[in-house]
């Protein structure tokens, strides 16, 4: 198979380096394999990077580098499925890196008969810090980020998403391109539109590849806080590709706020319940976290942590909602 392998960069100069290395050692034949790089406009050096890439490595069938004028991460997809010419494509974020066998191993899960293709997901930070290794416990917790099973399964399974998919040709021929007016739920939509299609999206153990968590707490709450917003206004574009568990900070938003305005007027047990049980589970869960790691002073914050991840995500899906009813979205 040609595999075309994709990815889409914004300001991403301190991050494109170790990714194009591991692009580069890819064991996959190298002439079997294409190159698309899409900048979106970026103010550093990335696109110099990516000509760089191109201009450096000849061993690969075909390296293109396009421009992305729309910014959005959707639209920079759209770009790369309307040039590529693999017989699948490899969707890789610029934050993430690769084992030298990633591409061959998602290869022979899609010349084994499957469509689509991916699989574990975890978390890495870019440096051995106290802080910078409390913040990836938070993010690596189901507590304090996600169920989905590309984050822990250590099954080969059927799943509703992926992370790092690779994808038949045949695929996008037949669902289309991503929603360019959704912003980080865009693959949610598209992965549900792929299931509605007939296909099936099959998780691997054995395909592995990372993402660098978020380098300080105030982008990982800025983060959190966009997902939680767009998840909101999905709800107009697509709300079954979305799942109850995508609201749970948003219950615990309306939660505070409502069982602050009972303890106004004198009936705080609803508050009580709602703080203790929450601080139980949140002590609980951080206990878990760190079982088996060397134990750090900043480990102790991971409570706090986990609180001001779902506040923020919570926060931005009350925005969310607010502004729902007066988001022009076109069908």
């Amino acid at each position: 198979m040609i595999i075309s392998v994709g990815v889409v960069a914004y300001n991403e100069q301190n991050t494109l380096p170790k990714l194009f290395e591991c692009i580069k050692a890819q064991t996959y034949p190298h002439d079997k394999m294409e190159i698309v790089l899409v900048d979106s406009m970026s103010k550093d050096d990335t696109k110099s990077l990516m000509e760089k890439f191109k201009k450096e490595n000849k061993d690969f069938c075909n390296i293109q580098v396009l421009d992305n004028p729309q910014k959005k991460l959707a639209g920079g997809w759209n770009v790369i499925l309307k040039n590529y010419h693999g017989d699948a494509v490899v969707r890789i974020d610029a934050h993430a890196e690769i084992p030298e066998d990633f591409v061959e191993k998602n290869v022979k899960v899609l010349e084994s008969g499957e469509y689509v293709s991916g699989g574990l997901r975890p978390n890495i930070i870019d440096e051995s810090t106290p802080w910078k290794e409390a913040l990836l416990l938070a993010e690596q917790s189901m507590f304090g980020s996600s169920i989905a099973p590309y984050r822990r399964s250590e099954k080969k399974t059927y799943v509703k998403s992926v992370f790092h998919g690779a994808y038949k040709r045949e695929v996008f021929d037949k669902v289309g391109f991503f929603n360019e007016q959704l912003g980080r739920t865009e693959d949610n939509e598209i992965n549900y539109r792929i299931r509605e299609a007939g296909y099936k999206i099959c998780y691997s153990p054995d395909i592995v590849s990372y993402q660098h968590t978020r380098n300080s707490l105030k982008a990982m709450l800025k983060q959190k806080y966009g997902n939680g917003y767009w998840v909101a206004l999905t709800l107009k574009a697509c709300p079954k590709c979305l799942s109850i568990y995508h609201f749970v900070p948003l219950c615990f938003v309306l939660g505070i706020i409502g069982t602050s305005i009972l303890a106004a007027f004198g009936f705080p047990i609803l508050a009580y319940l709602m703080w203790g049980l929450y601080w139980l589970v949140a002590v609980g869960m951080s206990f878990l976290s760190v079982k088996g790691e060397k134990k750090t002073w900043c480990q102790l914050a991971l409570p706090f942590l986990f609180f001001l991840l779902h506040i923020s995500y919570g926060i931005g899906s009350l925005v969310g909602m607010i502004k729902l009813p007066f988001w022009k979205y076109k069908r």
